[in-house]
């Protein structure tokens, strides 16, 4: 079975809210093995939501619309439907007595514009409300159905989880469709599409695809078949093939990020972590904590942006702040070493470098080092140079921060 997400409303086109029905509504439609083709989304006007109606049942068996089901002048879902379906709306005494009775009970009166909601187009169905007052509808109509549900998401959710997914399951049958992810660090899109190019031609079922996206790409795998447990064989082999290809740079091959991929080492190892920022001012403890419980193995975050705060926190030495500048390796390995003494940690990583857009501490913008230093007299440094505005060169030197703890907890080769 095929769907289209219709999401209607002016403030969605002009950015003004984030359209998270249409997410929502399609992970749900996945778990029971429909197929969701096209997201749509069209302002507040009358013949563009008719047309749009038109063109999703020209794509697809089922269109699920959400918005404009209100009882204001711009919300004409309502009027918009029957007329693509071609017939009248007709007024429901059930629905009817159910508003005026609602607003009776809250002790307000019920403004006249409310009774636009007990219309439905007719040989269509309502489907009653339990949190707000607008019902939703069905109508079918061009060898298809429309689900017209309302923008409030919780109402929305109300009423696709107890009609709209089980009358769908019904109709489609036993299916499901399953995507399992293995998110990976330090390696570019374009070379994990060549490491993975003859799986991604070569399987139907389940699908390649790739996201890439702060500093890391996801490789999404996804079977469709009748039950969960199938899909999962499926895609077993083919995570393992991409896995092995691919190697150290997959960090992990279920959910999760990768300062929860630290946590799991630095958690399983027993052993405690501290930081040392510049650049990113106190984001890489920021996600760090992120973590539930991490507690355990974080100790703390030293956010020193001057040379100033560099010499007076962490001690870093005058000659290396003048000579080699606040920007440089010597900086960051001693960063790290400040950071380590100072919170008493097992491991410290340090950041340092020039986000942007001018250059800083004798660093070019866009260029930045991160250090670890650990027990044993362990000691790494990496120089790492990115295009880009701040926030993208800070993300990626953040991830560079814990790619490296990650590596070193591992025993996996570090970056030269």
């Amino acid at each position: 079975m095929r769907a289209e997400i219709l999401g209607v409303g002016t403030e969605l086109l002009l950015g003004q809210i984030a359209n998270t029905n249409a997410r929502w509504i399609s992970e749900r439609l996945a778990e029971i093995g429909v197929d969701v083709l096209h997201h749509e989304v069209v302002g507040d006007n009358f013949d563009r939501i008719v047309e749009a109606f038109h063109l999703g049942l020209s794509r697809a068996e089922v269109v699920i619309a959400t918005g404009g089901l209100g009882p204001t002048q711009d919300d004409i879902t309502r009027p918009a439907l029957a007329a693509a379906a071609g017939v009248p709306l007709v007024r429901v005494p059930a629905i009817e007595e159910r508003l005026r009775r609602r607003w009776a009970e809250s002790g307000r009166e019920m403004p006249g514009s409310n009774l636009v909601q007990a219309e439905v187009p007719e040989g269509g169905r309502e489907i009653p409300p339990v949190r707000g007052t607008a019902p939703g509808l069905v109508v079918e109509f061009g060898g298809g159905r429309v689900y017209a549900l309302p923008g409030v998401p919780a109402e929305m959710r109300e009423m696709m989880e107890g009609t709209v997914l089980p009358e769908l399951s019904a109709i489609a049958g036993p299916s499901t469709v399953v995507s399992r992810s293995l998110r990976c660090v330090g390696m570019a899109e374009s070379k994990i599409a060549e490491l993975l190019d003859d799986l991604f031609h070569g399987s139907a079922n389940p699908t390649v695809a790739y996201l890439a996206g702060g500093g890391e790409v996801e490789v999404r795998l996804t079977a469709k078949a009748p039950t969960r447990q199938a899909a999962e064989a499926f895609i077993g082999p083919l995570a393992e093939e991409a896995a092995a290809r691919l190697g150290d740079v997959v960090f992990t091959t279920a959910d999760g990020s990768l300062e929860e991929a630290v946590g799991r080492l630095l958690r399983g190892s027993g052993l405690t972590l501290a930081c040392a920022e510049s650049l990113t001012g106190g984001e890489l403890g920021a996600r760090i904590t992120s973590v539930p419980g991490a507690s355990v193995y974080f100790i703390g975050s030293a956010v020193t942006y001057t040379a100033e705060a560099k010499r007076a926190v962490l001690g870093v030495s005058r000659e290396t702040l003048e000579r080699r500048g606040s920007a440089s390796r010597e900086c960051a390995a001693e960063m790290a070493t400040g950071a380590r003494r100072l919170f008493g940690a097992d491991l410290a990583v340090a950041l340092t470098g020039a986000a942007g857009p001018e250059p800083h501490g004798g660093a070019e913008p866009g260029s930045a080092w991160v250090a670890l230093e650990a027990e044993g007299g362990f000691a790494h440094q990496r120089s790492l140079r990115w295009p880009g505005d701040r926030e993208f060169v800070r993300r990626l030197a953040e991830q560079a921060a814990l790619d490296l703890v990650r590596r070193h907890l591992s025993g996996l080769p570090l970056p030269s």
